[in-house]
């Protein structure tokens, strides 16, 4: 009898394995069908900012990487600590780069054995409307039969989130996980939209998002995609879009002041190279805290006339929420900003504790957004 009911456990592991070692195919943000053997164990992830887009969909991420880049660990210092003391082993990961193309190298991803790599459009080199597979690190990457899925949370975040999702979701076989957190992302964003459809396109109030605040010369600032789309999305419009071509740029306090912003809004990440001199927000930070080095940016660059902070409508946020899923935050906390009588009922912090309970397996501890005045 224990023989037989040890061989049927035998059976039934080997059934589970073989059913889990299914071919997969996947659709990636770009429209490419993308074949895998089966579900990543040793994924590289060209851009360790998206670490945490993997902490939303797997109960231990750091179990999947067989490389990374070196961007988690020092533009995202304080992140990074948090997952140490809970994933100790992510010390462990070797480096194949920092975050940009040129400092990745495609020899030691290969040598690392990986079955899946995980990179942007952007960071293989593919323009608007070019082919990716003509990309010479994609061709790389082909030649040594290692599937590539391409993401995006950045440039067309609106766009290509829940393809980006859903396809991550699929290669590391947590599609039911990763269903339910698209589930919550469409809910939100689509009450945002909700309150918003009698707001005419041409009558949004203007808003001046200032991008790294502090620690770069001012100021910095969205042009096109990335945070304009969310502005946009969330009601307002972005007065850098009007003159900025490219994905950021710099406007001068003439041109920022002349269109007298409605909201001001400082960004941040609180870690890394510019936590000295930028806003004091995120992982670890109070609320205290963050005010203060929200109070400080503003002094420092002379912008305690604008109109915003005249009016107390002036902001801080974690910068981070940009080029993750987690923008459904910024847009909820803008939206409510900008049309306070409309969003009564929608609270951005409510959402990011409702993200930290049911799916981040790190949850965000800290402040992560911040009113000038309590």
């Amino acid at each position: 009898m224990r023989f037989t009911r040890a061989c049927a456990l035998i059976w039934l592991a080997l059934l589970c394995t073989l059913a889990s070692a299914q071919p997969i195919t996947i659709t990636d943000a770009m429209g490419r069908s993308v074949t895998l053997k089966a579900p990543a164990k040793r994924i590289i992830l060209t851009q360790a900012r998206h670490m945490p887009v993997l902490a939303l969909l797997h109960p231990d991420p750091v179990s999947l990487l067989a490389g990374w880049s070196d961007e988690f660990r020092t533009s995202f210092s304080n992140e990074y600590q948090t997952y140490l003391e809970r994933f100790p082993n992510i010390a462990r990961i070797p480096i194949v780069g920092r975050h940009t193309a040129d400092s990745f190298s495609v020899e030691q991803a290969l040598s690392l054995q990986p079955d899946l790599i995980v990179l942007t459009a952007s960071f293989a080199g593919v323009g608007k409307g070019q082919n990716p597979e003509d990309s010479l690190m994609m061709k790389q990457f082909a030649a040594a039969g290692i599937p590539v899925i391409i993401i995006d949370f950045f440039v067309q975040p609106l766009q290509n989130t829940v393809p980006s999702l859903r396809a991550l979701g699929q290669a590391i076989d947590q599609e039911a996980r990763t269903e339910a957190f698209i589930k919550l992302y469409e809910s939100h964003m689509a009450a945002v939209a909700q309150r918003l459809t009698d707001v005419p396109a041409d009558d949004r109030p203007p808003v001046f998002i200032h991008a790294h605040a502090g620690s770069t010369d001012c100021c910095n600032s969205p042009g096109t995609g990335t945070f304009n789309n969310m502005v946009e999305y969330a009601g307002g419009h972005n007065i850098g879009s009007d003159v900025l071509k490219t994905v950021t740029g710099r406007l001068n306090f003439e041109y920022i002041n002349a269109r007298n912003p409605v909201v001001y809004v400082a960004t941040g990440t609180g870690s890394g190279k510019r936590a000295s001199s930028g806003l004091d927000i995120g992982t670890g930070a109070t609320e205290k805290q963050a005010r203060a080095s929200l109070q400080r940016i503003i002094e420092s660059n002379r912008l305690g006339a604008l109109p915003a902070i005249r009016n107390g409508n002036a902001h801080g946020i974690w910068h981070a929420f940009n080029d993750s899923p987690l923008h459904v935050i910024f847009i909820e906390a803008l939206a409510g900003w900008l049309h306070p009588d409309r969003f009564t009922d929608i609270s951005a912090q409510d959402t990011l504790a409702e993200i930290n309970k049911h799916f981040l397996t790190v949850p965000l501890q800290g402040t992560y957004m911040v009113n000038l005045n309590k």
